[in-house]
């Protein structure tokens, strides 16, 4: 698995757990920051709340997901996402990524 690519700043990020075709880490999102549109060939990615709220705004379906403390969702593999807080805000989430090779393909 490779990290993620350096071409984005977020203001904190921790490692919590790391295998092959699996990584748990916590992301904090400073105000006006966000992970830009992008997708995975193969792996999930799970959104787990935990200070907030945050957005996850989708294509192919074209959503927006506002997430609370305690909330969590699923993009799946091929999906363009983004993520930030909500109105530019701050916000820190969990996030489960895999089972698979970790990629980070860019969108537009």
């Amino acid at each position: 698995m490779q990290p993620p690519p350096s071409t984005y700043k977020i203001e904190n990020r921790e490692l919590v757990a790391q295998t092959e075709g699996l990584r748990v880490q916590i992301l904090t999102i400073a105000e006006g920051q966000c992970v830009p549109w992008h997708h995975h060939t193969v792996i999930t990615d799970t959104f787990f709340c935990l200070e907030g709220p945050m957005v996850v705004r989708t294509r192919n379906p074209d959503a927006e997901i506002i997430l609370y403390p305690g909330d969590s969702f699923e993009v799946p593999p091929g999906m363009p996402h983004i993520v930030s807080g909500q109105d530019d805000g701050r916000c820190r989430f969990a996030i489960v990524q895999g089972v698979g090779a970790y990629d980070f393909v860019p969108d537009d």
